[in-house]
């Protein structure tokens, strides 16, 4: 606005005043106001008309874009510099506007580590014989399992079994070392085959294959040590594994003398269609026990093969599975090998229903006598939290009357992992 309209408003403002219109005005100076005031309309039609030309320019969107784009920026970059533990504290704007002190500290839940519960029970029914021990609470498992920082996590199963209390598993584990090897310390069920590594809980029978029960202990094989990991790609995927460990075995395999053993694994993997692939993998385990000059040597070699067609994963899959194993011990390098295997296959009939089934044969170390098992069963998975199984054991030792056992397994888990197998 000019000084020559602020002066014309000023004048105005002059003559419009009280005093004014008590001194009386003429013909012309009324004429004049009329004037003046007309003149004043304008200005404020046209002041108004600046201000509506402002608020459509099309360069007032774009800057209330770009402010917005710019304040959404910061916000991004100081919840970042948060997040990464850059920046402590901080201002933040509440829903209603006002400004509030919030803290940058991590949260104590965050602390704590995720924990799961399983449960596994069962009952029995056999024949021939007075019945005993129908009702067998097998095991009750709590797992504890977190990051520990950005490099290393952590996984600890206390198992609640026959009324005793031990440490099913608890190490430590890196990944992303240099050559992409995973480092493993701490107590673990060794990855000797197929399902040695499983939790009892976590299997497609009620019980580990028999060959793997008589070599390695009802509960498997577990030591306390190290363990390295390695995939490599190629021709399918090839996966090493290398264990040192002091056997916790129950079995009898190395004298219990504290002398360390050592296992080498390797396993092939192929994608051989879109809906099937196939695993082939071979174990050695060795250990020493100079006072009674002990070499304990056990092989195996392991086969699965899995039909998973992706668009039906959840109601139709079959696996075919086998292993082998052979189990050598020498006194002053002399003994005898005893053989076991089992072969199995499951079939998921829907979504809940899976059949299954397996054959069992074995070598006992002792005494000689082999034993044949066959083992069909029937799973319900009522949910991820609840499965229930049905199953059925023939089982007949050489020169002796064959066996019948019926057993119903109820497992039901709570937590973030359900079911795991490891």
């Amino acid at each position: 606005m000019t000084r020559h309209r602020v002066a014309v408003i000023a004048a105005l403002g002059a003559l419009l005043a009280p005093g004014a219109h008590a001194a009386g005005q003429q013909p012309a100076d009324q004429r004049r106001v009329d004037s003046l005031a007309a003149e004043v309309r304008a200005l404020k039609a046209e002041l108004d008309s600046l201000r509506a030309q402002a608020g459509h320019a099309p360069g007032a969107g774009q800057a209330k874009r770009d402010t917005s784009a710019t304040d959404e920026l910061a916000a991004l970059r100081a919840a970042a510099a948060a997040a990464a533990g850059t920046d402590t504290t901080q201002l933040k704007a509440d829903t209603t506007g006002r400004t509030k002190f919030v803290g940058r500290e991590r949260s104590q839940p965050q602390l704590n580590p995720e924990i799961s519960a399983t449960g596994d029970v069962r009952a029995y029914a056999r024949t021939p014989g007075p019945q005993h021990d129908n009702f067998d609470p097998r095991e009750f498992e709590i797992g504890f399992q977190s990051p520990l920082d950005p490099y290393s996590s952590t996984k600890i199963f206390a198992s609640f079994e026959n009324e005793q209390v031990s440490i099913e598993e608890g190490y430590a584990y890196w990944t992303g070392l240099p050559g992409h090897i995973r480092f493993d310390v701490g107590k673990f069920r060794q990855q000797f085959g197929e399902l040695n590594r499983w939790h009892l809980h976590a299997l497609p029978e009620t019980e580990y294959p028999l060959a793997l029960r008589t070599y390695f202990g009802d509960d498997g094989l577990a030591g306390t040590g190290i363990s390295l990991y390695r995939a490599f790609a190629g021709l399918g995927t090839q996966e090493v594994t290398g264990q040192v460990t002091l056997s916790g075995s129950d079995a009898g395999l190395f004298g219990g003398n504290g002398r360390p053993t050592y296992l080498l694994r390797l396993l092939n993997f192929w994608q051989l269609t879109r809906s099937t692939y196939m695993q082939l993998g071979g174990t050695a385990l060795y250990g020493t026990n100079a006072d009674s000059s002990l070499r304990t040597k056990v092989g195996g070699i392991d086969f699965r093969l899995t039909w998973r067609p992706p668009a039906q994963a959840l109601y139709r899959e079959w696996t075919l599975r086998a292993e082998l194993f052979a189990r050598r011990k020498e006194y002053s390098g002399a003994g005898a090998t005893h053989l076991g295997w089992y072969a199995g296959t499951t079939y998921k009939l829907g979504q809940r229903w899976i059949a299954g089934a397996r054959y069992d044969y074995v070598e006992d170390p002792l005494t000689g006598l082999i034993t044949r098992q066959a083992i069909p069963s029937l799973t319900l998975w009522e949910s991820e939290w609840v499965e229930l199984r049905a199953q059925y054991t023939w089982a007949q030792i050489t020169g002796q009357p064959s066996t019948n056992e019926f057993a119903l397994q109820a497992v039901w888990a709570i937590g973030p992992h359900k079911h795991e197998t490891y």
